[in-house]
Formats: C-alpha cells, structure tokens, sequence
C-alpha cells in the first residue's frame, strides 16, 4: 500500500546501554539520516535509551506521536541484555515464533563459517509473529518491519555494517514503495574566518527573502561555518536549479569568507589549487605538532603537491633544522612573526617547494605571559615572492587552538593561491 503525504517524518531510536555509557560512538543515526534525506523524508529527532524494556516502550509511543516512519537500532544479539524482540512484542501485542526463513539464513551463516550453531544462535531466528523477516547477509541479527496505523516501524542491528547493508538491500527499497514523498535536496555553503553572527547579520535580508520551500541552517565548526539551504519541492532538477540561484544570489554579500562548497574541506580545496598550479607545498610546524601536515596528507592524491614537514618543537631544530636565526629567537622569541617567517622560508628551501606554511604559538594550558598569553599563534606562508603572516589571538584551550590553527593557515594558504602575483 502507497501512502501520500507532503512531508514524512521519522525518528531514530537507538537502543543500548553502551551508547549511553559514551563506550561506543553512535555513528548510525548520522548515515541513516543521510539515506533518509536522499529519500525525500525529513529526520526529525533522534532518541537513545539504554536496554530497559519500559524506557523502550515509553520511546516507542512518544516516537509514533511524532513520525510516521520510527527506525530502530540495536538490541538485537543473542544474550540476555538484548531485549529488543522481547520488546517489540509487548508493543506490537503479539508473540515470537520462529521464522523458517530467518532460521535457514542462521543456519547458513554458521555453516559457511565452519561453525557450530547454539540454542542461543538458533534463538535469533525467533521473531515478532507480526513482523516481515528482512533477511541479515552479514549477520545473524534479523531485520524486521512491522506496519501499524499508518506508520511503519523497522527494527535493524546495531553494528554499522549489518545496518548500512540492510538499510541498502531491503530496506529503502520499500519505502521507496510505501510512501511518496517529495524531493529534499541541499546545497552547503563553506565559509571561514567569520563567526556565525557577524555572518547572519551581513546575510539577513537575503535570508528574509528565501521562500518557504528553502530552509538555511547554520553549522559552526572550527574556524567556519557552513550554510546548508534545504530545499523540498517535487522535481530534483528544478529545486536544485532554486537552490544554486540562491547559492549565486548570496555570494558578492560573503564572497571573501567562502572557501568551497558541499563536501568541500578546506585542505581538498587547496589541493585542487596547488595542483591547478602545478605548484609544491611543504610545512614548518610548532604549536600544531604536525597536524598541517595530517589534513593535508588525508586528501588522496596529495603526494602530487605536497613535499614533506618539518615538526619544529624546539628551538635547536628551529635554528639547526629549519635555519631560524639564534638572535631573532633572542631578541623575538619562538611564538613572533620573525621566527615564523623564518621558519616558513627554511621550509621552502629545505625542501625545494613553491610554497610553505609554519606555525608557532601558545596552545596552552600554560606557559602564556602578559605579554604574550596562552592563545597567542603566528602562522605564515612563504611563496616565491614574499611571505605572508598573520597574528591570531585565540582562547586558553588548548585542542581548539591547535585546531583552529591548522584551519587558520590552511586558510591563509588559500587566500595567497588566489593571489594572481603569486601565481605569475
């Protein structure tokens, strides 16, 4: 039966103390949110409780007040603690049986591995009388779909892989088949280096003016924030053709903060520049103990463009190393814009690149002064022309500085590429 509805909405449940207990990270409801929005149907919340059989009723109910499609994770192993079955019967009033079908795949499963099935094992293939079996490829845990009022609850294991598979082979084809729904579709703005209320304020008319069908949210991370427009509409073509004229409307206002676009990084960005250019990129790292390096070097395809680092903790490889004059230390000390352009300068010519990024700082928790307190970075970008710095005055914690760093001269890189004197 096909269901019509403008707008279908649904709900994660993910079941297990584990998760609770911050022993595992929940990583599901993130992918199934994703699948679900390429399917037309909005997430509208996400609940986790732990393996307490009244919380899990109590879940389910206020779920199906809210949604009509309730996705739940979890539960679903062989041992006392999984509960999940147990559960689902008391809500669905109705009794486990075993399932020819499930009991055969069970079967297989040990079979193939040379392994010898367990009452437990063989347990798993007792499932809700009221229940359709979608059948586990990868594992013993079955899937099930139940039908109830117009909603439809689908119960799947919680270990990523046997999830994704299920979701992928059995069931997002049915629900392709079971509602109509519209299309949603998103177009992300990436910006850097300003924060999320200088840049609504600069982009508030153009918000104000958005139509309904468009949604704009605001995602701050590190150092930027994305613009994710939403847009719900019938057609796939012409809602994204709304939403990258939105995109283009938007742009002279923010230009300069804008670094990519959707799944963009910013060290994917720069790579494509650097190769656009034929040109090499090394680093000199102090505050951010390599971690320049790592963004850059997570981009596949990254040894077309980028030489080599130079982790420069201490002075002696700063001055033996990298070339740092003793007497700029003296007289500037490590965390001044003359060491740091020093260091960015040895680095490219140590290494023979086109351009090379150094940082020094203050990350803290200690060793600030009046002077110079925790928070206190220099970054620059030697070229073959000049190089640039710049002062950051950042917080007293310490895994935010060096994150914002490495964004912050990722960044300042970017802008130099951009440069046409740079690229003559």
């Amino acid at each position: 039966m096909t269901h019509l509805s403008s707008t279908i909405r649904a709900e994660v449940l993910t079941i297990g103390d584990e998760i609770l207990f911050g022993q595992i990270t929940d990583t599901n409801t993130q992918w199934i949110g994703t699948e679900l929005t390429n399917l037309g149907i909005r997430p509208v919340r996400k609940t986790s409780v732990g393996d307490n059989a009244a919380d899990i009723l109590s879940a389910l109910h206020e779920a199906s007040l809210r949604a009509e499609l309730i996705i739940i994770t979890g539960g679903l192993g062989p041992t006392k603690d999984d509960i999940t079955k147990q559960t689902l019967c008391r809500f669905f009033d109705t009794v486990l049986e075993l399932n020819q079908e499930a009991l055969e795949m069970v079967s297989s499963f040990f079979i193939k591995r040379g392994r010898e099935m367990t009452e437990l094992n063989r347990q798993q293939a007792a499932l809700p009388a009221n229940c359709t079996y979608l059948a586990n490829d990868w594992g013993t845990a079955p899937g099930m779909w139940f039908e109830r009022d117009g909603r439809v609850f689908v119960s799947l294991p919680g270990v990523p892989f046997e999830m994704k598979n299920l979701m992928q082979q059995r069931v997002l084809p049915r629900l392709r088949a079971y509602f109509q729904t519209p299309v949603i579709t998103h177009r992300i703005i990436r910006t850097i280096g300003i924060g999320e209320s200088f840049l609504a304020e600069k982009i508030e008319a153009w918000e104000d003016s958005l139509p309904a069908h468009i949604r704009l949210a605001y995602l701050p991370s590190f150092g930027g924030v994305r613009l994710r427009l939403t847009g719900t509409g019938a057609l796939a073509e012409p809602l994204l053709a709304e939403l990258n004229a939105e995109v283009a409307r938007v742009l002279p206002l923010i230009n300069d903060y804008v670094y990519g676009y959707d799944d963009d990084e910013i060290e994917t960005v720069v790579g494509r520049m650097l190769v656009e250019q034929n040109a090499t990129l090394s680093t000199a790292e102090s505050c951010t103990g390599g971690l320049v390096a790592h963004r850059i070097t997570s981009v596949p395809g990254s040894s077309r463009y980028f030489e080599g680092a130079v982790v420069s903790y201490s002075n002696a490889i700063k001055t033996g190393t990298l070339g740092v004059s003793p007497s700029s230390l003296e007289q500037f000390g490590a965390v001044s814009e003359q060491v740091v352009k020093e260091m960015a300068e040895g680095a490219r010519a140590l290494l023979g690149t086109t351009y090379a990024l150094a940082t020094s700082g203050i990350a803290g928790p200690d060793g600030g002064t009046e002077e110079k307190p925790v928070g206190t970075v220099w970054i620059a970008c030697a070229t073959p022309h000049e190089t640039v710095t710049r002062l950051l005055r950042l917080g007293k914690y310490r895994d935010q500085n060096v994150q914002l760093t490495t964004t912050y001269v990722l960044d300042l890189l970017r802008k130099t590429l951009r440069q046409p004197v740079f690229n003559a």
